[in-house]
């Protein structure tokens, strides 16, 4: 196990550049496997939940290779439709694999996926999806087995607009018989680069972003190279790290775009942001307004992924913060170890009321998800004094290269092992 060793209390000044999007890579490495061509992911990061995704990759019989940044995947001899349990129950996203499985073998068996433990994740969606495209799927010990003769395009409402069970949807129709329209379709932008990528493969795919996607089946797909989109998720951490320690931040390979609801809180709390074609530029003096209220929705809402980090910073701001996480209902494990640093915060539900401090002090902490882990870091490097953040392992998932990013930003944070 790692932990971070962190002195606080450093202004940072800097650039950094973004990576690709880990919520965009992940299915794009599932859309993989609906062709036997060659597909390159140009600028692919080597984070865990990445490493997972081509592990399954591999052991479908998929061959995979690294060239500087750039995954090179080839399928041609890809034979299993067994997703394996250990590394599916390591990673969330392996469910994506179902829908495009089922595209390329007519059958798949996958164990109920893990991930992070924010909360509930019910994959009912996926699977009545599915069903709808006639797809038959039984349940044993854990698993979830599907099978079908022939992929049908269905008329699919979604009962909530879930980013997985669009995108695992998506995949199955490409390659149905007929149109598949799925309502209700989250409108994350991950979804349009999925699109993207699809369409460049041969796919006829409309709709990505909207709550409406439509999508035309065909029989084959062929090869790509392709340049996932750039983290919003990373590009909101930093941007929250700047405000939260003051001094001046430039961030390249950006989509200011994809996280407008963030920009404007910022904006609100005194730091001046400008934004010039793909990049951001962040100053702040240190001195924060309250955000007043944070309340996580759907895209094009506040990201359910920057509640963490955004609860950090309300720590330390003048005034109070009502945080309401709508989309997960155990989203606040942070909270205690915050606590332990003096923040003053009360939960009630899927609430946080935040009364802010003059300053954070230093203390031992331990992450248990990715992005309560990336907020402690946050509050460490603002926070007096030394800070320990233990089991990285949460952190790794998400972000390539975070301490070094943030060492080369001014921050004073080290990586050992425990």
């Amino acid at each position: 196990m790692d932990k971070y060793i962190i002195e606080g209390g450093k202004p940072l000044y800097g650039e950094v550049e973004i990576q690709s999007a880990k919520n965009a890579v992940l299915p794009l490495l599932a859309a993989s496997i609906l062709t036997d061509e060659r597909v390159v992911l140009h600028r692919c990061p080597r984070i865990r939940d990445v490493m997972n995704m081509i592990g399954i990759l591999d052991e479908l019989g998929c061959k995979t290779r690294f060239e500087g940044d750039s995954l090179v995947i080839d399928s041609s001899d890809a034979v299993s439709h067994e997703i394996p349990s250990a590394l599916a129950k390591e990673l969330r996203s392996s469910i994506f694999m179902l829908g495009s499985v089922i595209a390329r073998f007519g059958k798949a068996r996958i164990a109920y996926p893990g991930g992070c433990d924010i909360g509930l994740r019910p994959i009912d969606l996926h699977l009545k999806g599915l069903k709808s495209m006639s797809v038959e799927i039984t349940e044993d010990g854990g698993y979830i087995n599907c099978s079908c003769v022939k992929l049908k395009g269905a008329d699919v409402l979604l009962d909530c607009p879930s980013v997985g069970a669009t995108e695992n949807i998506i995949l199955a129709a490409v390659k149905a018989s007929g149109y598949t329209v799925i309502r209700n379709a989250a409108k994350e932008p991950e979804i349009l680069d999925l699109q993207n990528f699809l369409n460049a493969m041969g796919a006829k795919v409309a709709g990505g972003g909207t709550s409406t996607v439509v999508v035309c089946g065909v029989k084959k797909l062929g090869g790509v190279e392709y340049t996932p989109m750039p983290d919003r998720i990373e590009a909101g951490t930093f941007l929250i790290a700047s405000a939260m320690c003051g001094g001046e931040m430039l961030l390249k390979r950006t989509d200011a775009n994809n996280i407008v609801s963030l920009i404007h809180k910022l904006r609100e709390i005194s730091c001046k942001i400008a934004v010039k074609d793909d990049k951001i530029e962040i100053k702040s003096s240190g001195v924060r307004k309250s955000p007043k209220i944070v309340e996580t929705m759907p895209y094009p809402g506040f990201p359910t992924d920057l509640q963490a980090q955004m609860t950090a910073l309300a720590c330390i701001s003048e005034g109070s913060t009502l945080i309401v996480e709508n989309l997960f209902e155990t989203r606040f494990k942070h909270v205690p170890e915050l606590i332990r640093m003096g923040a003053d915060i009360t939960v009630r539900g899927r609430a946080a009321f935040v009364r802010g401090v003059k300053t954070l002090k230093g203390a031992d902490v331990v992450a248990s998800d990715l992005r309560g882990g990336a907020a402690l870091t946050l509050a460490a490097i603002s926070a007096e004094g030394q800070s320990s953040v233990t089991d990285l392992s949460h952190i790794d998932r998400g972000y390539s290269d975070f301490e070094y990013k943030l060492t080369e930003l001014g921050a004073k944070i080290r990586r050992v092992h425990i």
